[in-house]
């Protein structure tokens, strides 16, 4: 029984530090780029846009496509860098134990 006990214990404080894992998580933030910087996607770690940034020279009304593929790959670059924030702070957490292949958190 006691270590049931032990275990609880352990649980209690795992929660506390994934709770403030996902405090942490919501205030950092990540940039993704395309075009050579010209466009740039500001996201929280959880996934959250944050901002928006756009070089004037892009804003030519005949490459509206180019613009709006530029904008996805810099949200797809930030969300990348986002996932691997989780990863390193969710493989803190855990203590180096490794989660089952395709398996992710909830964050």
């Amino acid at each position: 029984m006691r270590d049931i006990m032990g275990m609880m214990k352990e649980l209690g404080g795992l929660k506390a530090k994934m709770e403030t894992m996902q405090e942490e998580l919501e205030t950092t933030l990540v940039e993704g780029r395309s075009g050579a910087g010209m466009v740039t996607v500001t996201l929280t770690a959880k996934g959250a846009l944050k901002g928006l940034s756009i070089d004037p020279s892009l804003m030519v009304a005949d490459e509206k496509e180019i613009l709006e593929d530029l904008i996805v790959a810099a949200h797809a670059d930030a969300r990348a860098k986002s996932e691997a924030v989780v990863a390193e702070k969710t493989q803190g957490l855990m203590g180096g134990m490794p989660l089952p292949p395709g398996f992710k958190l909830p964050f």
